[in-house]
C-alpha cells in the first residue's frame, strides 16, 4: 500500500496530473468529491464542507472553536481514507498529515505566473480575469496551510517531488512521478502504519467531540484525549464536578469509532474563594 499526495498551483494542471497518476496505477483517487463522501458517511459532511482549501476569517478564528473543529474532522476523514489503500490525495494538506510515513510521496507541481496564466487563457479567461483568480487561490491556499499547520504551503522541503511545469508537459510529469512510485525508494505500507491511522483518525474525531460540546472551553483546557489502542480512548486531566467527568464520557462514548474509555479524569473541588 502506498499513498501519493498532489499539492499544485492553480493553472498548473496538478489536478489533470493526479487524476492520470491515480489511472494509471489503478489507485483510488480523492478529491473534493470523494472527501465529501467519506465525510457523509462519518456524518461530518458539513464541517468539511467549511474547510474548502480556504482559512476562517479573522472573526471566526479568534471567536469560535468551530474552525479548530472542522479541521480536526477534516483530518480524521482523510485518515480513514488513507486506510482504504493505495490512493492519490489531492491537496488539502495531505502532505502535512502523512508526512511521517515512509510509504507517502508527496508531490508539488508549481509553474511561473506567466505559464499559468496562459493555461487559464488557454482555458476561455482573460488576462485580468486569469490573474485575479490565480492571486486569490494563492492566497487563499496559503492562508490555510498556515492556518491549519503553521508552515510555509510553498516550502519545497515538505515535498519530495517538485514538478516545475514551465518546460513539462503533463504526460512527462505523470512519467516522473510514476517512476518514483515505482522505484525501491518509496515502501509500502505497513500494519503498524494502517493502525496507526486509525487511532490517529479516532484522536481527531474524539478531541472534536470535545471541542464542539456545550462548555466546550472548560474541556478543551482542562482535559487531553488520547487513543491507547484501537477503538480505545483515554480522557485525562481535571473536572471541577463529578458531573464533568460523566459528561466528558457521554461526549466520548458518542464519537463513531469509539469501543471502550478509559476515564483517569480526576475531579479536583476549587473551594469558594479561591
Amino acid at each position: 500500500m502506498k499513498w501519493i499526495t498532489v499539492s499544485r498551483k492553480m493553472g498548473t494542471h496538478g489536478s489533470d496530473i493526479a487524476k492520470w497518476v491515480a489511472n494509471d496505477l489503478g489507485y483510488r483517487f480523492y478529491d473534493t468529491e470523494a472527501i465529501s463522501q467519506m465525510a457523509q458517511e462519518l456524518g461530518v459532511l458539513e464541517n468539511v464542507r467549511e474547510i474548502d482549501e480556504k482559512a476562517p476569517t479573522l472573526f471566526h478564528r479568534i471567536f469560535s472553536q468551530r474552525p479548530i473543529v472542522y479541521l480536526e474532522r477534516l483530518y480524521s476523514v482523510l485518515y480513514e481514507l488513507a486506510k482504504q489503500g493505495d490512493a492519490v490525495f489531492l491537496g488539502r494538506g495531505s502532505h502535512l498529515l502523512l508526512r511521517d510515513f515512509p510509504c507517502a510521496l508527496h508531490v508539488w507541481v508549481t509553474a511561473s505566473p506567466e505559464t499559468r496564466i496562459r493555461t487559464l487563457r488557454n482555458q476561455g479567461w482573460t488576462r485580468e480575469a486569469a490573474a485575479h483568480a490565480l492571486k486569490r487561490s494563492d492566497d487563499e491556499r496559503t492562508a490555510l496551510v498556515k492556518f491549519a499547520f503553521g508552515v510555509d504551503w510553498e516550502d519545497p522541503t515538505r515535498y519530495d517531488l517538485v514538478l516545475n511545469m514551465d518546460k513539462l508537459t503533463v504526460p512527462v510529469a505523470v512519467s516522473t512521478v510514476l517512476h518514483v512510485v515505482r522505484s525501491p525508494v518509496l515502501s509500502d505500507a505497513s500494519a503498524d502504519a494502517l493502525r496507526t491511522l486509525g487511532m490517529l483518525a479516532l484522536a481527531r474525531r474524539a478531541e472534536a467531540a470535545l471541542m464542539e460540546a456545550t462548555g466546550a472551553q472548560r474541556f478543551v483546557s482542562s482535559l487531553s484525549v488520547s487513543v491507547v489502542a484501537p477503538g480505545t480512548v483515554r480522557v485525562s486531566g481535571d473536572a471541577e464536578t463529578a458531573e464533568t467527568k460523566a459528561t466528558a464520557e457521554t461526549i466520548l462514548r458518542a464519537v463513531k469509532g469509539v469501543e471502550a474509555i478509559e476515564n483517569a479524569i480526576r475531579v479536583v473541588t476549587i473551594p469558594l474563594g479561591a
